[in-house]
């Protein structure tokens, strides 16, 4: 039997309703089940076992722990870090691939002559993640056991003395170009791939110093097999107080200490770089990550994104200043 035209009227305007209901819920439903939706791949500038590294694993499994998700840690050495800063910047902006940067970051936009990629246009910055002071350390062929026992020996033989660091454009290849032409000395760069192959370097006698990271040469310092002339932060380390600095032996101003940081590509969405920014902030303040983090000297931070990117921009502008006065190339 057919329905009267109200009943049809009514049915019709129930089922556009009810279309309509349908259309609304689909960002909500979108919204309730946001990012992350699959795993994240933290991209690891240098090879395992240095610095990056030893600050990447633990912070990867406390995320993985509060986003319900895997966090993958990738390896992409190579260039100073510039092989994989090109991979991030070429990857898709949407959260699931992040880069851990070094202070090396800030030196390779002056420091090589020409980049694939534009440090300041082509990334999205998360996070501030910790500071790390570095040590000076010695290796058993070189008996200097102070910052002025090395000016002398240096100045004694112009070029002889061998410094290693973890690549080109490294924290630690800037920061001894940087004490030579305070010190008023000339030593020879050799760079290695990662801080694990330049730590081989000195335990083998291979070159003469290394201005690493204090994360990866203390346990050797400790053991016995290298000695330590001098933290390079303005203050000494909780991790070596016993270690003076550079200032305190007498090179006024010399203050260099690694950072770590990550950043997205380009066009990611900001709800969700502030998202993990807020996580690892979150991280950072949980007891067991800051007791493992303190055992490697790492100090951290946490920051939000703009933090991060006047952080970066302050370096980019000093790094600069310390490749042109210090004449530092790409070997």
């Amino acid at each position: 039997m057919p329905l009267p035209p109200s009943s049809r009227l009514r049915r019709a305007v129930l089922a556009s309703l009810a279309l309509g209901a349908t259309a609304l819920l689909t960002p909500a439903a979108q919204a309730a089940d946001p990012w992350p939706t699959k795993p994240i791949q933290l991209v690891i500038p240098y090879p395992p076992g240095g610095s990056a590294d030893l600050l990447g694993r633990p912070l990867a499994v406390q995320l993985q722990q509060q986003l319900g998700q895997p966090v993958v840690l990738d390896y992409k050495p190579g260039a100073g870090g510039t092989l994989a800063t090109q991979y991030l910047a070429r990857s898709k902006p949407d959260g699931y691939t992040v880069l851990m940067v070094l202070a090396a970051h800030a030196i390779n936009d002056s420091l090589y002559p020409k980049l694939p990629y534009d440090t300041r246009k082509d990334f999205a910055p998360v996070s501030l993640v910790a500071n790390l002071p570095m040590v000076v350390a010695a290796s058993g062929k070189l008996p200097a056991k102070n910052i002025q026992e090395l000016i002398q020996a240096a100045k004694a033989a112009p070029g002889k003395l061998t410094f290693g660091s973890a690549g080109n454009g490294n924290t630690g290849h800037l920061a001894a170009e940087y004490f030579s032409s305070i010190a008023g000395v000339k030593m020879t760069h050799v760079p290695y791939k990662g801080s694990a192959g330049v730590v081989n370097a000195m335990l083998a006698g291979d070159i003469d110093l290394t201005f690493d990271s204090i994360s990866t040469s203390m346990p050797h310092i400790r053991s016995g097999r290298m000695h330590a002339l001098a933290v390079t932060s303005p203050q000494r380390s909780a991790l070596s107080p016993e270690v003076a600095t550079v200032q305190e032996q007498g090179i006024a101003g010399f203050d260099v200490t690694g950072w770590y940081a990550l950043i997205a590509p380009a066009g990611t969405p900001p709800e969700v770089t502030q998202r993990l920014s807020r996580e690892i902030a979150t991280a950072l303040r949980q007891p067991a990550l800051q007791a493992q983090l303190a055992a490697g000297g790492y100090e951290p931070v946490g920051s939000t994104p703009e933090a991060l990117q006047t952080h970066i921009e302050r370096e980019i502008t000093r790094w600069a200043g310390v490749v042109k006065s210090t004449g530092a190339k790409v070997d």
